[in-house]
């Protein structure tokens, strides 16, 4: 624990928005123990901040960080970017609440996302169960989402159709179970099976238990591309009818089709939140998405699981239905729009014997060998048994930056961490929002962007004496230097560490030191309580 350390001289961003201040500040015991001009620090041990912001520790709202935390628990790659909690779960898959047969299909279902770690020990099944294993050592804090894709699979399988009453039941047993045992609220990827298959009448019932229970909703919705507008509506609509707070995950609008029409999703939200709801956003400060390759398949080729899915695509007559649907009508996991295979590029894969492919696009490896695409695309999800991650090359700067303004938005990286060229947001989101977006393009001002990456999430994650720079507080803190601080992480090489970080502290105790990470593992798991506050 770092008692009685005085952080010297540094401009304070406290996390609110309000202009930075000069200050010493005191960490003891794991809090701020107190705030005071420069120079009338007290005694104490001392860290010369003068030329540097000390702000909050920044909040991870859509982290993909399930299995990297327990396998790399030091997690160089976010609290190298000053990263002191994370919110797991997400997109409505992961691996609490489980029982034996579900998690067996998840690991393969979730192994482009997550990986499958050899002898990984698996010593889990609730959600209450995973939050105990992070809390055997982690250098970040963390918190959960119960996941409402893996509920459904638990409770009625990968089918394509309405819970019967029973099944819903237990759907909403689950949900309350894991929120009883610390899951903060609930997510959803309804672009992703088995979550997909809910209706919106199923969606508000299992709202209503999350907002009962003192939890919010965190869907990632049925579209980011035609029916977008829709898709977000829907979403307003589930948490107006549930009463449960709505936290819109990498809240985007890409593709062609939705090229300078940010205006319009912000517009709808606003125009919610002037009538009550209680709306909040995030998004990664990059153009590109980053997801399965399996991802992209209509929903119904998906239906019953991985098995069932590749069987479909062994099959001649139906990988030619797919065919059609995917590059004619556009699938609905591919977000209503007709493929482009320019746009998908490899960024890893399960199987050793294809990492040649990474980093081509799928119509360069077609060109090359003189096939379809589609044969191509086939080919990769039955050799790599749909463990194959990608780039989507869809992104709209004009909508990133007109959303990142927004005030109820937040940053969520949603970064995978496995594969040989992942997507390089989940080494350089925080930075490259202070660096890039902040300093060199004035997008938000310097105090600005903090409150986004720190205030605003702690409030929506209803953190306790977290998210700001004030007495009492927790200390998780980080110093950066706001003339040099930035993303190193490039699509090339996506897992390079970013500049102008020296120090982050969480509960008090340094994980980055002298801009080095230290081994040191002070975080844990950040539960729900019954008053909703962690």
């Amino acid at each position: 624990m770092t008692d009685g350390l005085v952080v010297r001289g540094a401009s304070v961003a406290d996390g609110t928005g309000a202009p930075a201040y000069a200050a010493d500040v005191t960490v003891s015991g794991g809090r701020i123990a107190a705030i005071a001009p420069p120079g009338e620090g007290g005694p104490g041990r001392s860290l010369d901040a003068h030329g540097l912001v000390l702000a909050p520790g920044f909040v991870d709202m859509h982290a993909h960080s399930d299995l990297a935390l327990l396998s790399d628990p030091g997690h160089l790659a976010k609290v190298g970017q000053g990263v002191t909690c994370e919110v797991l779960g997400q997109d409505g898959l992961s691996y609490a609440p489980v029982d034996d047969t579900t998690l067996a299909q998840l690991r393969r279902q979730l192994a482009g996302w997550n990986g499958d770690p050899e002898g990984f020990d698996w010593d889990w099944r609730s959600v209450g169960e995973y939050l105990a294993r992070l809390d055997r050592g982690i250098a970040v804090n963390a918190c959960y989402l119960v996941p409402q894709g893996t509920v459904r699979a638990v409770a009625m399988g990968w089918d394509a159709r309405p819970p019967t009453e029973a099944e819903l039941e237990r759907q909403k047993t689950l949900v309350a179970e894991a929120m009883a045992e610390g899951a903060i609220g609930m997510s959803s990827g309804l672009t992703y099976t088995p979550g997909m298959y809910a209706g919106t009448d199923e969606l508000v019932e299992l709202c209503r238990v999350v907002a009962r229970l003192g939890g919010y909703y965190s869907p990632h919705h049925r579209s980011y591309g035609a029916g977008a507008l829709e898709a977000y509506a829907e979403m307003v609509e589930v948490s107006r009818a549930s009463g449960c707070p709505l936290h819109l995950a990498h809240a985007t609008m890409n593709f062609a089709v939705n090229a300078g029409r940010a205006g319009e999703l912000l517009r709808l939200l606003d125009t919610a939140i002037d009538g009550g709801c209680d709306i909040t956003l995030d998004t990664y400060p990059y153009l590109p998405g980053s997801t399965t390759l399996a991802a992209l398949l209509p929903s119904w080729a998906s239906e019953g699981g991985p098995d069932h899915t590749l069987a479909r695509l062994r099959d001649p007559a139906t990988a030619e239905r797919v065919r059609r649907v995917m590059e004619e009508d556009g699938s609905d996991g591919c977000h209503g729009v007709p493929v482009d295979w320019d746009t998908i590029q490899i960024s890893g894969t399960r199987s050793p014997a294809l990492a040649g492919r990474v980093g081509r696009t799928i119509a360069r490896l077609a060109a090359d060998s003189g096939r379809a695409p589609f044969e191509v695309y086939r080919e990769q999800l039955l050799d790599d048994e749909l463990g194959t991650t990608i780039l989507q090359l869809v992104g709209n700067e004009e909508n990133v930056r007109a959303i990142m303004r927004h005030p109820a938005h937040t940053c969520g990286s949603d970064g995978l961490l496995t594969g040989a060229r992942p997507h390089p947001r989940a080494w350089g989101s925080f930075p490259r929002y202070l660096g890039h977006y902040a300093r060199a393009e004035g997008v938000l001002t310097l105090e600005e962007c903090v409150a986004h990456l720190t205030g605003n999430a702690a409030r929506r994650l209803r953190l306790v004496e977290r998210g700001l720079v004030r007495p009492g507080y927790h200390a998780d803190l980080v110093l950066f230097d706001p003339l040099t601080v930035g993303d190193a992480a490039t699509f090339d090489d996506p897992r390079r560490q970013p500049t102008g970080i020296p120090y982050v502290f969480v509960g008090g105790v340094p994980v980055i030191a002298d801009g080095r990470p230290t081994g040191a593992l002070p975080g844990r798991a950040l539960r729900h309580t019954p008053t909703g506050t962690r």
